[in-house]
């Protein structure tokens, strides 16, 4: 379970981070619309696990390489934002938020299921 203290630093990250993605998202990935569904922080505050999905974009590993490639940039960039808020900005690992694809999946199977006949009961 995550502190107060890691809680709100990682609204900051997330918040900060989404700023630098809606303005400088296109030099990385034009015509891809990156959205950060969750920030999750060390209790060190040393590392930061930022998930992303990407919307217009159907090759989403490449994306993933694209945003991991220019991560110290961005980390650059999120620095000159949170410099004055803390002490040593976090190191940024980046992963794909699959929880869309995960639900979509899971109504499907929920839908096959429900469409089936149900056998009666022999008791």
């Amino acid at each position: 379970m995550e502190s107060k203290r890691q809680q709100k630093f990682a609204g900051v990250i997330q918040e900060d981070l989404a700023a630098i993605f809606q303005r400088e998202g296109m030099s990385y990935l034009p015509n891809t619309l990156i959205t950060i569904t969750k920030v999750r922080v060390t209790p060190d505050l040393a590392i930061a696990r930022i998930f992303l999905s990407f919307l217009g974009n159907p090759n989403v590993q490449t994306a993933l390489h694209t945003i991991k490639s220019h991560a110290s940039e961005i980390r650059y960039k999120l620095g000159a934002r949170i410099k004055d808020q803390v002490r040593i900005i976090p190191q940024l690992e980046f992963f794909v938020d699959d929880t869309s694809e995960y639900v979509e999946r899971m109504d499907k199977i929920f839908d096959k299921i429900s469409k089936e006949e149900r056998q009666p009961d022999t008791e």
